[in-house]
């Protein structure tokens, strides 16, 4: 794989040429950012931008004005080779304050098409309504010790709006959920998107998560998706660098909450 040109290919798929993610949202392209504005409870914030040292300051201001006069809280989600260099502390000085950087990382669909079966007692079902949805939040919540409403109005919204751009799924222990895992199929793009992987702690390193990529690999690949994608935590992305995903930049979500 030529990481610099599945970068570039990344970035005009998924941030330049990015969608909205509900029918109540919407994408805008201007000043030099593409940014998404959230539906009712939706995430917004800047994907995209092509800024030099001359006018990142302006801009910074400009989508600060216009997001807080909207009354959102945003988030401008930094990639480690956007420019200028010193843009991550531009928006520290502006009032953004940063979450932990995550690692993108890029791996081929079809290198992720092998027979991995979830450990004994353990499957995999999908979500597809409400009573599904609770227990992913359940896991999501253990998983990671944090309010999961976020993810139920995301899930519930992406169910009703577009169900067949999302794949959202549970690993069981009986009538347990142990681990969720859901991935987005945005049309006309090479890429999917795996999110979550939350595993509940007395779980992990027992190859549920393992199991919960080659589930999603062998949907993608059905689908017609060449690549798939991560924004990988320090915990994931060992797993994912020895299963052949490439790390090709960072990803660090600057938040603006005045």
């Amino acid at each position: 794989m030529d990481h610099a040109a599945v970068l570039a290919l990344y970035d005009r798929d998924m941030r330049e040429g990015a969608r909205p993610e509900s029918s109540d949202a919407r994408v805008e392209r201007t000043g030099g950012v593409v940014r998404h504005i959230g539906g009712d409870g939706g995430w917004s914030g800047v994907l995209w931008s092509d800024l030099d040292a001359v006018g990142a300051d302006a801009a910074i201001a400009a989508q600060i004005a216009y997001f807080t006069g909207l009354g959102h809280e945003f988030e401008w989600k930094l990639h480690g080779h956007d420019g200028p260099a010193d843009l991550g502390q531009r928006l520290t000085a502006a009032g953004f304050t940063a979450d932990p950087e995550e690692t993108l990382m890029i791996g081929e669909t079809s290198d992720q098409l092998v027979d991995v079966a979830p450990p004994e007692g353990v499957r995999i079902v999908p979500v597809a309504d409400r009573a599904g949805v609770e227990l992913m939040v359940e896991a999501n919540e253990k998983a990671f010790g944090r309010d999961g409403s976020w993810l139920r109005n995301l899930l519930l919204a992406r169910l009703a709006d577009d169900p067949d751009a999302l794949v959202a799924l549970l690993a069981m222990a009986g009538d347990v959920p142990v681990s969720s895992a859901r991935m987005e199929l945005i049309p006309g793009v090479r890429f999917a998107g795996l999110w979550g992987g939350g595993t509940v702690e007395g779980w992990r390193g027992r190859g549920v998560y393992r199991a919960l990529i080659a589930h999603r690999a062998r949907i993608a690949a059905e689908r017609g998706y060449r690549y798939l994608q991560v924004d990988a935590s320090s915990q994931s992305r060992p797993i994912l660098e020895r299963l052949g995903f490439a790390a090709v930049s960072t990803t660090t979500p600057y938040v603006y909450a005045r």
